[in-house]
């Protein structure tokens, strides 16, 4: 038999009460606080940075000071909207980077990321900051130069990038089979085309001319072939937090009045970088140009052709 036990009406009243006031305390609970007030209780702002992704992210000898176009921007969008701020670094990869914002453990992704619709649906893009072309390294050696050579192939490309995907999209349209191979990074990436694993490595265009540029052995790799596609990148944050995207849109848009934006942008794709001092000679394109003066945040479905 089942014991039912009996409560005193004025406890049966009290405990609805307390019952009544806990469902009330539970619906009455703050938002998760968004970014700006979480870097202020903090004192710190976490940037999602690469490691081996030159010019836009990557990593300085064995101190590990992280520099590059994004991680430089990314300073100073910080340093004009929470200058107070401590800014803590987190390498991350292609891969990683947007369960990492979404979980509230970066509060800003400074790698080079493409902004699609599929991606809008996780994370917000900040306005953007530059516009890459997906083509493909080979070694020089290859003979490999335009894209209809890849069928049958063995291409390398870092997991999580959009290369995958357009890749991907022209064995279907081509009907033709082309073998990816999957690096886990852009290092990684380049080694299975350099060591002859791979025939070809598919990139950005900038990220490719980087780390060309800062490999042992640069004039043995070219860059080549008609683009798989355009890209839009920016920086990204948190979705559903319009007072950190105001804020971060709103010092981007200064540093392009102020054509603070282009003299980065020539710091970084023009002029030598670190470590061997090397020129990508990468000028700003018509399309980033055209951006700077009026800005937008389309994702890459607007830039289709």
């Amino acid at each position: 038999m089942n014991f039912i036990p009996f409560l005193h009406p004025l406890k049966a009243a009290a405990a609805t009460l307390l019952l009544a006031l806990a469902a009330t305390a539970g619906a009455q609970q703050p938002a998760p606080a968004g970014t700006l007030e979480k870097i202020a209780a903090s004192g710190k702002a976490v940037l999602g940075v690469r490691e081996a992704s030159p010019p836009m992210a990557y990593m300085l000898g064995a101190g590990e000071k992280y520099v590059g176009y994004h991680v430089e921007l990314c300073e100073r969008v910080l340093k004009d909207i929470v200058p107070a701020a401590k800014l803590e670094y987190m390498a991350v990869t292609a891969q990683n980077t947007i369960p990492l914002v979404q979980n509230g453990t970066l509060d800003i992704g400074c790698g080079p990321t493409t902004n699609n619709l599929a991606r809008q649906q996780q994370v917000a893009f900040a306005l953007t900051t530059y516009v890459s072309e997906v083509r493909m390294a080979t070694r020089v050696d290859s003979g490999i130069t335009t894209l209809d050579q890849l069928a049958g192939r063995t291409v390398s490309a870092s997991t999580g990038t959009t290369a995958v995907q357009l890749l991907r999209k022209r064995e279907r349209s081509n009907n033709v089979s082309i073998n990816t191979m999957l690096g886990k990074d852009h290092l990684e990436s380049f080694l299975l085309m350099e060591s002859g694993r791979a025939d070809a490595f598919v990139l950005d265009d900038n990220l490719l001319a980087g780390i060309i540029a800062n490999s042992k052995n640069p004039t043995a790799y070219r860059i080549v072939g008609e683009p798989l596609g355009s890209e839009p990148i920016a920086l990204l944050f948190r979705k559903d937090d319009p007072a950190f995207k105001a804020a971060v849109d709103g010092a981007l848009r200064r540093l392009m009045k102020s054509g603070e934006l282009e003299r980065i942008y020539t710091k970084w794709f023009v002029a030598p970088i670190p470590p061997k001092n090397t020129s990508l000679n990468l000028p700003m394109s018509a399309v980033l140009k055209q951006l700077v003066l009026e800005p937008n945040d389309k994702p890459l479905e607007s830039y289709a052709k």
